[in-house]
């Protein structure tokens, strides 16, 4: 594990649509626009965010993910200059960058066909061909990518698609990738699969933790608790391989908002996301409560991909769905060691989760109620020591209904 994830908290952007770029392929007209990112550096800071995690930014044909130059910043974002811009202004902010890393498959544009596998195409999409991961040169060309973007100021990488690539393929890349950077961390995509087995295999740092993603907003738009914690237990077990790379929302899926109809429960989702072990990220918009509904068609990923104007102030949203992330990630960053933390189910009902977060001596409860009936503390083993209320609140002994309460 890299040291300084311990408290690094992402706020995830996906530039193409940031900027309102074409992804239909087009229009391909020149920018600069990745430098609007810049102007929301402030406000990352103000959030309490410290990275930045950027979805695919090098030369493709239409949505990033179809890559036909690692080596090329996309015109419609911008050049070299328009990186090297961004990357000193989010380090002179103290903010880490994360670079997006499509190194399973690439655009039918790509001119080196000899490091394509034969007739291999990603998931059925015709316009996007699987590389050769047998290939030596493939390693060799991923390797020195990496390098690269690190040697430019990069902080680390996200590898899409992670799961459709051998571990054994990672094994070979990122020792190269670790002794010209020892200091960069290491993401997988993966949406299933033995991700502690993954992560021992192919010397990623960690995966993305989708299971937890999906049971979260699962069990509190169903109101079924009993599913959470039965993930938890799961989460738990990862936390002796690597510490997973946690989210409520990303580029790929429905926003948070969207999933949980009931608008008195998404608090609920970001206390579990700031309190649960793992290193979290916000997904651009979700801070402010943005709804958006991810669609299995042509163009499906616009509504949760929309472009960001140049300044936050003009970003219509819910200022205290905003004010509530300010006061989880502070709670987040007094209590660090939740990184690490294991969590331990005190009560269960399908309305009701009272856990306890520990790391050695430190500890927190965390009352979560979905019910139309306050939540009674009173009695509640490892609980009742638990006085002093961190976030949220309480009602003598009892969160109210619908609430939630973070408690030392």
């Amino acid at each position: 594990m890299r040291e300084w994830t311990e408290h690094v908290i992402w706020w995830h952007v996906y530039p193409l649509g940031f900027v309102g770029a074409d992804t239909t392929g087009q229009d391909r007209t020149p920018t600069h626009e990745l430098r609007r990112i810049e102007g929301w550096l402030d406000d990352v800071i103000a959030l309490g965010a410290n990275g930045i995690a950027l979805g695919p930014v090098f030369a493709s044909s239409t949505h990033g993910y179809d890559t036909i130059n690692y080596f090329r910043i996309d015109e419609r974002l911008g050049d070299d200059g328009d990186f090297s811009s961004l990357i000193t202004a989010a380090h002179d902010h103290g903010i880490r960058v994360l670079l997006d890393g499509v190194f399973n498959h690439v655009g039918r544009e790509f001119p080196d066909t000899a490091l394509v596998r034969d007739g291999g195409t990603f998931e059925g999409h015709d316009a996007l061909v699987e590389l050769d991961h047998d290939d030596p040169a493939v390693a060799d060309l991923v390797a020195r990518v990496m390098i690269h973007w690190l040697d430019r100021g990069a902080d680390g990488w996200r590898l899409d698609a992670a799961y459709s690539v051998p571990p054994a393929f990672w094994a070979r890349v990122l020792p190269r990738v670790r002794e010209a950077h020892p200091d960069a961390y290491i993401v997988g995509e993966v949406l299933h699969g033995d991700y502690a087995a993954i992560v021992s295999e192919s010397g990623m740092d960690a995966v993305t933790q989708y299971e937890l993603w999906q049971s979260t907003w699962h069990a509190i738009a169903e109101v079924n608790l009993f599913e959470l914690d039965w993930t938890l237990t799961r989460h738990n077990e990862l936390l002796d391989t690597f510490v997973p790379y946690t989210f409520v929302g990303n580029h790929d899926v429905t926003r948070l908002a969207t999933r949980i109809p009931d608008e008195r429960h998404r608090a609920h989702a970001l206390v579990l996301l700031f309190t649960l072990a793992g290193t979290p990220s916000v997904y651009a918009g979700d801070e402010r409560g943005l709804e958006g509904l991810k669609e299995e068609r042509f163009g499906g990923d616009d509504a949760i991909r929309p472009e960001f104007p140049a300044s936050p102030a003009d970003l219509p949203g819910k200022r205290e769905v905003y004010a509530l992330h300010q006061e989880l990630i502070a709670v987040r960053r007094r209590h660090s060691w939740l990184h690490t933390a294991r969590s331990r189910t005190l009560a269960l009902t399908n309305e009701t989760l009272v856990l306890e977060m520990r790391s050695g001596d430190d500890r927190l409860v965390v009352a979560l109620n979905l019910d139309d009936s306050p939540l009674e503390l009173s009695g509640v083993e490892g609980a009742d020591a638990a006085a002093t209320v961190v976030a949220g609140s309480l009602d003598g002994r009892a969160v109210p209904p619908h609430g939630w309460a973070i408690l030392a």
